[in-house]
């Protein structure tokens, strides 16, 4: 008997997994940004490498984009600055790019 228990409680739950996979499969991109925490950044930018990259010293930062429009002070340990321009934000550790990411509603 508890065989038959098993069987029977493995066809409701694989129902609806199934559901809920196709159910994302198909949910617009609205939604798909709903399930989880995302950053979207858009796609020419990281491709062309318009944005300092990873690793890259202020120095290089400075000397290729110039000064910042506003260049914060480091918070935190490790020390984490931000560095804003007109198209992007840099963001470094001590004094390598951790992460650039384009202004909103630039692409």
């Amino acid at each position: 008997m508890p065989v038959e228990a098993t069987t029977t409680m493995k066809a409701p739950i694989t129902g609806l997994l199934l559901a809920l996979a196709v159910g994302t499969a198909f949910a617009s991109e609205g939604d798909r940004r709903l399930l989880g925490d995302h950053l979207t950044v858009p796609e020419q930018v990281t491709r062309s490498g318009k944005l300092p990259q990873r690793g890259t010293t202020m120095d290089r930062v400075r000397a290729r984009w110039g000064e910042p429009q506003q260049a914060l002070p480091a918070v935190g340990d490790p020390p984490i600055s931000r560095w804003v321009y007109g198209d992007f934000t840099v963001y470094f550790e001590y004094r390598h790019v951790i992460h650039s990411v384009p202004t909103a509603g630039d692409g």
